[in-house]
């Protein structure tokens, strides 16, 4: 992302938090921003880093804290396999036709590079609340990472 785009993606993020009536603070700004110029899933000791480079000392709570309010907020996804984080594409896009989530989370990890890709599939997300049905189950949440080989890396 460009300077340009990550401030625009900055400012539409407090948008969002002040029509929830949540405040983007400075810092929670910051770390959304880290997250942004990252280009790749990043950790939250790698963003702790960044951020004492930026601001100073900090601890890790503080980078924790600030990534709890991005994930409620839905401007940023946790990939659970890596343990790290990565903004959002879309955060205002909800999902269509009631499924369980705010919009499908779908993740391609290449094992190779480390790029990943978000895919909003409503499709994969409606098939798994009907096999969760089948089984009576109410799903709250959920992310699908699937991991292999990118284009890039497959040549």
């Amino acid at each position: 992302m460009t300077g340009a785009e990550i401030e625009a993606a900055v400012q539409a993020a407090e948008r969002r938090c002040a029509a929830r009536g949540a405040s983007l603070t400075a810092l929670r700004g910051q770390v959304l921003r880290l997250v942004l110029e990252a280009g790749q899933p990043i950790g939250a000791y790698a963003l702790l880093e960044r951020l004492k480079g930026a601001r100073g000392p900090a601890a890790p709570p503080t980078v924790y804290r600030a990534l709890d309010f991005l994930l409620e907020q839905g401007l940023v996804h946790k990939l659970e396999r890596l343990n790290a984080f990565l903004p959002c594409v879309d955060p205002d896009e909800p999902c269509a036709d009631g499924c369980a989530h705010d919009h499908p989370h779908q993740f391609l990890i290449c094992t190779s590079c480390g790029r990943t890709s978000e895919i909003a599939d409503h499709g994969v997300a409606h098939a798994l609340d009907k096999a969760a049905a089948r089984l009576g189950f109410r799903p709250a949440h959920a992310t699908v990472e699937v991991e292999g080989i990118c284009a890039a890396c497959t040549g």
